[in-house]
């Protein structure tokens, strides 16, 4: 049976869902919701490690996934895992890793359908021209994330 729990995140309130076969959603909500006052252990890894990411002791997580989709989106899922922290790509170079570049607006797609927010790094996907392309979480969520993975830190002059 599906368990579901609600953490605070610096960047809103996040539904994560997974039972013993593994996580199969993190997304972010738009909305305040009631935070979880218990988490079922089954989920209990997933909150440790995005808490882990937000404090940026984080780079790579290590969970059991199970997220459900066509074998098209989850091939394009497994690719986006392998998108360095700190780095991003483009959909077409990502199209072209998987073999088709005609398939770009079919990657783009299985992208946007991405359930497992964060832990699948599609904010890591970005325009061809630099752009920050969409974002279900909203373009400020992937700025920020983006910030947030990358290695220049803005030093202060005084």
């Amino acid at each position: 049976m599906k368990q579901q729990a609600i953490i605070k995140t610096p960047l809103g309130y996040t539904r994560i869902t997974g039972d013993e076969n593994g996580i199969s959603a993190v997304s972010v909500l738009n909305s305040e919701e009631t935070i979880s006052e218990s988490i079922p252990e089954s989920l209990n890894e997933c909150v440790i490690q995005l808490r882990e990411y937000f404090d940026g002791k984080r780079q790579k997580f290590d969970l059991k996934l199970n997220p459900q989709g066509t074998d098209f989106q989850k091939k394009v899922w497994n690719a986006l895992l392998d998108i360095p922290y700190g780095k991003t790509t483009s959909y077409l170079k990502l199209s072209q890793t998987l073999g088709d570049v005609k398939a770009i607006r079919a990657v783009a797609s299985a992208n946007g359908k991405n359930p497992l927010w964060i832990i699948i790094p599609c904010h890591r996907v970005i325009g061809s021209d630099g752009s920050l392309t969409g974002y279900a979480g909203g373009l400020h969520r992937k700025q920020w994330l983006l910030e947030h993975e990358s290695p220049v830190t803005q030093q202060s002059l005084f």
